[in-house]
């Protein structure tokens, strides 16, 4: 069986983006970068949602040739490429999906039924970046199997809380700090 990753920059008080939904405001730092590429290589199906899917396709695919990107933006813009994605919108059509020809469209009503036979089915990691919507809703449903949350050095003090829901425990997988880094990378596995 697959295993179903999040994993997401937050900030210590608990924000998945500041306000306005603005992920610039995040306390990104280079070994940020750094994980991502690592969790990409490790996979093979990136699952978003249509707001992160239409974030990515808007950024990444200029990423790889620019000789002014970092060699692991340049990397991670090549892996999105390349990898199988499935993106869970009821507004996106086959139209929408270029410049990234490998996108399957799953419509919300259908996602929890798709998520788990994607699971059931042989590859390696499914990835969620971002989407924080869509991976609520997954582990709300029991379909997510780890999350990676990486725990910035700031204080929003406003913006769109990581999780809503009801309470939902995790075990404690490990924790560290990233190397040269000020974020602490916690993995934790959900709990029934």
């Amino acid at each position: 069986m697959r295993k179903l990753i999040v994993c997401n920059i937050i900030s210590v008080d608990g924000f998945y983006s500041g306000p306005d939904d603005n992920v610039s405001d995040m306390p990104f730092d280079a070994p940020f970068s750094d994980y991502n590429a690592e969790r990409l290589r490790a996979a093979d199906t990136l699952l978003l949602g249509r707001r992160s899917f239409e974030g990515f396709k808007g950024y990444w695919p200029a990423v790889a040739d620019d000789p002014d990107q970092p060699p692991v933006e340049r990397e991670i813009s090549r892996l999105n490429s390349a990898i199988d994605k499935v993106v869970v919108s009821d507004r996106l059509t086959d139209a929408d999906l270029a410049p990234w020809t490998n996108t399957t469209i799953v419509r919300r009503a259908d996602a929890h039924d798709s998520v788990a036979r994607l699971k059931d089915g042989p590859g390696r990691e499914i990835l969620v970046f971002g989407s924080h919507v869509l991976w609520n809703d997954l582990l709300q449903a029991g379909l997510v199997d780890e999350l990676h949350l990486m725990i910035g050095s700031a204080f929003l003090g406003t913006g769109v809380p990581v999780f809503e829901g009801p309470r939902t425990g995790l075990g404690l997988m490990d924790a560290r700090v990233l190397d040269g880094s000020q974020l602490i990378l916690a993995r934790y596995a959900p709990t029934s």
